[in-house]
């Protein structure tokens, strides 16, 4: 497919080591694709699985750009702003299949809700199990209380993953995962895509806080379905998921960066100082029900990496790389 044709619609995807759902991934778009113009980008993170040859041999009509180091997610996503066009931009996940509905419905809806300027869809798992799809913007306290169960004793705070409301009905909300993430080229043109200082973890909420201080409006649309099955790039990667511990490097930082940036630092040292006393609630717990293990090294690893972290970021002015 040239970069120099006139499309509806410019699909951003990122590859990363998930070479056998690829082709399901791209396959499906295209056959939800009836009637539109459809470009697609896939920007390569340096897979290692056989990605980058498999979308050279199968979809040669896709764009291809193929990084020399992993950029992360943000920093990828954006290296596809320069060959947008049409009126929409679909950031989509390789481990996300749309229905044969998606884009007529996501994109007729927009059409006819001029304000919506980030749209995302009902998610699903395999096994069609119901995904976290509609969210609230974080804040050091909701993520507290949703981390520590303690939302029990304040029911009327608004937590980051709300399952309780009517999924079937349509709302406007404060943001939407990526895996399926639709916006108008207008909302790009006026705030930009991603803050590149996110490795990995809290784009597109940045994104969302952005896009709503800038007027548009973020909506969950739920007439279509998209089966999200979730992580399966870091399920091929050692060296990230080595324990765990760099996914959860990544979620801290962005986390910092987050509320640095967005609420300044007052937000960040109460995020912080509410993380602490959260590391040590759940061995206490246990400790008080006399339960073994009681995890007193895993709360003591966890707070030596959030103080580096910390630290390392200047309580989230800088990010690491």
């Amino acid at each position: 497919m040239s970069d120099k044709i006139a499309a509806d619609i410019t699909t951003i995807m990122v590859s990363y080591n998930t070479e056998s759902l690829l082709p399901k991934a791209i396959n499906t778009l295209r056959d939800a694709a009836t009637g539109f113009r459809l470009k697609i980008v896939i920007i390569d993170n340096v897979s290692r699985d056989g990605s980058v040859s498999l979308i050279r041999r199968d979809f040669p009509d896709c764009i291809l750009i193929e990084n020399k180091k992993n950029v992360g997610f943000g920093r990828a996503n954006n290296q596809a702003l320069s060959l947008i066009e049409g009126r929409y931009v679909l950031l989509l996940n390789t481990d996300a299949f749309v229905s044969p509905d998606t884009l007529e419905k996501t994109i007729a809806y927009m059409d006819k809700n001029r304000k919506c300027g980030v749209l995302g869809v009902k998610l699903v798992g395999r096994e069609g199990d119901l995904q976290p799809s509609c969210r609230y913007f974080p804040t050091p306290l909701n993520l507290f209380l949703q981390r520590t169960g303690l939302n029990r004793l304040f029911p009327g705070t608004r937590l980051v993953d709300d399952m309780s409301w009517n999924h079937d009905l349509a709302r406007e909300c404060d943001w939407v995962p990526g895996c399926y993430f639709l916006l108008r080229k207008e909302v790009i043109e006026e705030i930009g895509l991603f803050d590149e200082r996110y490795f990995l973890y809290c784009e597109e909420v940045d994104l969302c806080f952005s896009a709503k201080k800038a007027g548009w409006q973020v909506h969950y649309y739920p007439g279509t379905t998209v089966i999200h099955l979730g992580g399966e790039s870091a399920k091929t990667d050692n060296q990230i998921t080595d324990s765990g511990l760099q996914v959860e490097k990544f979620q801290i930082e962005s986390e910092l960066l987050y509320f640095r940036k967005n609420y300044g630092l007052n937000a960040v040292i109460l995020h912080v100082m509410l993380n602490m006393i959260t590391d040590f609630i759940s061995p206490i717990k246990r400790l008080l029900k006399r339960s073994r293990p009681v995890g007193w090294r895993e709360c003591w690893r966890h707070v030596l990496l959030y103080w580096s972290l910390c630290w390392k970021t200047k309580l989230g002015s800088n990010p690491t790389r």
